[in-house]
C-alpha cells in the first residue's frame, strides 16, 4: 500500500517539473510583458502631460500678467484686425487674386448681388456716419428686411354703431382696412484708387473708402428721407400727399403772428401723437424761431437744453435741426411737427455692398470700389404729422 502511494506521488509529479511547452505558463509570461510594457507607457504619458501642462499654466500666466499691464488689452485689440478685416483689406487691394484662404474668410458675407458685404466694423462705422446726415433715421421706426419691399397692413375705417331702441334691430358694420408697401430703393456709386494709394496705405484701404463713399451715401440718403419721390427714392416725409398743413399766410415770414401759428399748428394733431411730437426744421428756420417771444411775459418761445444729451424745446416738444428741410420762402414747407416714430417708417435691405473690380483699369494703376446700399422709406400714417406751408404769394 505504501509503496503504490509513493508510485503514484512519482508519477503524477515528474510531467509537472518536466512540461516546457505548456501554453498556459506562455500566455502568463506574455501578459506579464504586455502589463509591464503598459505601465512603462502610462508612466511616460503621465510625465509628458505634466510637462505640457506646466508650459500651458506658464503661458496663461504670463498672458494673464502682459493683459494686465495699462493700456495692454486696447493695443493688442488695435494692432490685431479681426480676420475678416484683414480678408476685407486684401480684398481691396487685390480683389479676386487674394489667397484662397482670405476669400473663404469672407465667404460668410458674400451676397447674392455678387461681392461681399462689408465686415462688421467698416459697416458700422458707415451707418454712425449716416446718422449725421440722416437725423430722421434716428426719430423713425427702422427695421431690416430680405424682401424686396414690406406691406404694412392698414386699419382705414371703424364700425359704425348706431343708438338703438329696446326692441329695435341691431345694424351690422365692417371697419375697413388696408395695406402701405414700402419699396426698397439702391443708391450706388464706384469710386476709383490707386493702386499705389492702396499699397502705401498701411492697412487702412476700409478707412480710405469710408472718407470717399461716407459723405456722398449720408446726403443721399438724408434728402431722401425727407424730400424722396418715391418713384426711384425711399418716399421722403415732407413728399407724401396725405400729411396734413397749415397756412403761414405770408409767403416770406411765418405770418403776422408766428408764435399763435406754431401753438395753432401744434394743436392741430390729435392729442396721442401730440404728446409724443418733434418739431423738425433747418438751421435757417430754427434762428427765426428763437427770436420769437411771448407777448405778454416777452419769454422766449425756444427754450434751451439745461441736460447734456437732451434737445432744445419749442412749446415744451424737442425741436432737431435738419439740413434738407425748406427755408422759409413762398411755397415752401419749412416745418414739420408730430410723431416721427409713428408716421415714418425705414426698411433697411443691404447695409453696404461693396465689389472690388482690379482689372477694368488695370492698365491705368486704378482699382475701381463699387458700393451698393439698398434701404426703403415710407410715411405709414400721416395722420401723426403736420407740416407748416408758406403762402405762394
Amino acid at each position: 500500500m505504501t509503496r503504490h502511494v509513493k508510485k503514484i506521488e512519482t508519477r503524477s509529479a515528474l510531467p509537472i517539473e518536466t512540461r516546457e511547452d505548456d501554453p498556459l505558463a506562455e500566455a502568463t509570461a506574455a501578459v506579464e510583458e504586455l502589463r509591464s510594457a503598459a505601465e512603462q507607457h502610462r508612466t511616460q504619458l503621465d510625465e509628458r502631460l505634466a510637462t505640457e501642462l506646466r508650459t500651458v499654466t506658464d503661458r496663461i500666466a504670463g498672458i494673464e500678467t502682459r493683459l494686465n499691464r495699462p493700456g495692454t488689452q486696447q493695443q493688442e485689440q488695435r494692432n490685431e484686425p479681426a480676420a475678416e478685416t484683414r480678408a476685407f483689406g486684401t480684398y481691396l487691394r487685390m480683389g479676386d487674386r487674394a489667397p484662397a484662404d482670405e476669400l473663404r474668410t469672407l465667404t460668410v458675407s458674400s451676397d447674392p448681388q455678387g461681392g461681399y458685404l462689408a465686415p462688421a466694423e467698416l459697416s458700422s462705422e458707415f451707418i454712425r456716419e449716416l446718422v449725421e446726415f440722416s437725423p430722421i433715421r434716428s426719430l423713425a421706426t427702422v427695421r431690416s428686411t430680405s424682401a424686396p419691399s414690406v406691406s404694412y397692413p392698414r386699419r382705414t375705417g371703424i364700425t359704425n354703431a348706431k343708438w338703438k331702441g329696446e326692441t329695435q334691430s341691431q345694424e351690422g358694420s365692417e371697419p375697413g382696412f388696408g395695406q402701405v408697401e414700402v419699396p426698397i430703393r439702391e443708391v450706388n456709386t464706384f469710386v476709383d484708387i490707386s493702386n499705389q494709394l492702396l499699397a502705401d496705405s498701411g492697412g487702412a484701404a476700409e478707412a480710405e473708402v469710408r472718407l470717399a463713399l461716407a459723405e456722398d451715401f449720408g446726403q443721399k440718403e438724408g434728402l431722401a428721407f425727407v424730400k424722396g419721390t418715391g418713384t426711384l427714392q425711399p418716399e421722403g416725409i415732407m413728399a407724401h400727399a396725405g400729411v396734413g398743413y397749415t397756412f403761414s399766410g405770408n409767403a416770406s415770414t411765418l405770418g403776422t403772428n408766428p408764435a399763435d401759428l406754431l401753438i395753432s399748428h401744434m394743436y392741430a394733431l390729435p392729442a396721442a401723437y401730440r404728446a409724443r411730437g418733434t418739431w423738425l426744421m433747418n438751421g435757417s428756420t430754427l434762428a427765426a424761431i428763437r427770436k420769437l417771444k411771448d407777448g405778454t411775459t416777452g419769454v422766449y418761445l425756444w427754450q434751451p437744453s439745461y441736460a447734456a444729451g437732451q434737445p432744445e424745446t419749442i412749446l415744451g416738444r424737442p425741436v432737431i435741426e435738419v439740413p434738407d428741410m425748406d427755408d422759409i420762402g413762398a411755397g415752401a414747407e419749412p416745418i414739420l411737427f408730430g410723431d416721427i416714430a409713428t408716421a415714418y417708417r425705414i426698411v433697411d435691405r443691404v447695409a453696404l455692398s461693396i465689389l472690388v473690380n482690379p482689372y477694368l483699369r488695370a492698365t491705368d494703376g486704378i482699382t475701381r470700389i463699387h458700393a451698393t446700399r439698398r434701404v426703403g422709406a415710407a410715411v405709414v400714417q400721416a395722420a401723426a404729422i403736420r407740416k407748416v406751408r408758406c403762402a405762394t404769394s
